[in-house]
């Protein structure tokens, strides 16, 4: 589609119409495809909205930046969640406002796309607390993806503090939990961890007992 094509697509009042065109401007440059990504911010349709914001991590600028620090507020959690996504395209600079978005924005979705962005970036500071953040909680696929994103600090500066983080849930009433601490406690060396470790053996699940089993092939 040529640059008016898609200037009619995203007019269009049928939705898939305007995500084809936006879609369509991954071809063009940021100089071109950004001012219209920003005119659908808005849209009222919340695919539309998810699709601006993946586009604004891919035709990056400083516009396309400040638009998506406001998507990150948007009404649809899946917007959101996109929106920091695309922001953690943006490197390092990202890392403040993802840490911040984590902690303000509590839906699971936004939540575990933040987590799996921080790993990438690789900002240990940053990820041990928004773990630490995200074990505050009761939402179990949040906890799972902290505990297995805790599983990286092993002879890290870090450690100590994750290690200490870990431990504290070996002994949590849901298996999915133990499960992923055993996990990520097979992935340290410290004499903490291989006795925990030990324990977990002998747990009352058999899916806990095998991911012990599991770590020492």
């Amino acid at each position: 589609m040529d640059i008016e094509q898609i200037k009619n697509a995203l007019n269009d009042a049928d939705p898939q119409q305007r995500m084809k065109g936006i879609r369509e401007l991954r071809n063009y440059e940021a100089n071109l495809a950004t001012p219209l990504l920003i005119q659908h911010i808005k849209d009222q349709e919340f695919l539309v909205r998810s699709f601006v914001a993946m586009g604004l991590g891919r035709k990056q600028s400083d516009e396309a930046f400040a638009a998506l620090l406001t998507m990150i507020e948007d009404q649809d959690p899946n917007v959101r969640a996109e929106a920091a996504n695309s922001l953690s395209f943006y490197g390092e600079v990202a890392v403040p406002y993802l840490r911040k978005m984590y902690e303000l924005d509590s839906h699971w979705l936004v939540r575990r796309s933040i987590i799996a962005a921080v790993v990438d970036l690789k900002s240990p500071q940053e990820l041990l607390e928004i773990c630490d953040i995200g074990l505050t909680g009761d939402d179990e696929p949040v906890m799972e993806s902290c505990l297995s994103a805790l599983g990286l600090f092993g002879k890290s500066e870090q450690e100590s503090a994750a290690l200490k983080l870990l431990l504290s849930f070996a002994e949590d009433s849901s298996w999915r939990i133990r499960l992923q601490v055993a996990k990520s406690l097979a992935r340290y060396e410290h004499q903490d961890a291989i006795a925990t470790l030990s324990k977990l053996k002998t747990d009352k699940d058999h899916r806990v007992v095998g991911a012990v089993l599991e770590s020492m092939i």
